[in-house]
């Protein structure tokens, strides 16, 4: 039985499971969103969410941990300078999994988690229309 357990083994042994979630976390914070199968997202919500409160710390510690966990120090940078000031405010919850459904081959549920940073508003200017509204005029 599995009681108390929180970690999902995700049917991999422990290093392969380690360097595949480093991998999918460092992607996130690279292009900011991934699609993988849901058990997966779900897990490496978990590490990227980490990520994020190491790099709110910002001391030296928390940047050789995040090292540890992204290996890319490229990465790292991105995420103490850029990722985690834009969260400076938020306690948690740092990440998003939407479910789009199944994947066509097997079947299995397929999801995107995504970093929840702010979109750059788009201002209109007085008397600008969208293309949207644009089209509804044409037709």
């Amino acid at each position: 039985m599995r009681h108390g357990k929180s970690v999902a083994k995700l049917s991999k042994i422990k290093s392969h499971r380690e360097a595949m979630l480093s991998n999918m976390s460092a992607s996130i914070l690279e292009n900011i969103q991934i699609r993988t199968t849901l058990s997966k997202a779900r897990e490496v919500k978990r590490w990227a969410d980490r990520l994020v409160t190491l790099g709110k710390r910002g001391d030296i510690n928390s940047r050789r941990t995040a090292f540890k966990m992204v290996k890319s120090r490229k990465l790292v940078k991105k995420l103490f300078d850029e990722i985690a000031p834009k969260f400076k405010d938020k306690q948690g919850g740092y990440t998003n999994v939407l479910k789009l459904g199944r994947r066509q081959g097997d079947g299995a549920k397929i999801a995107v988690v995504q970093l929840l940073m702010e979109k750059p508003k788009v201002e209109k200017k007085k008397g600008e229309k969208h293309e949207k509204d644009k089209e509804k005029e044409k037709s």
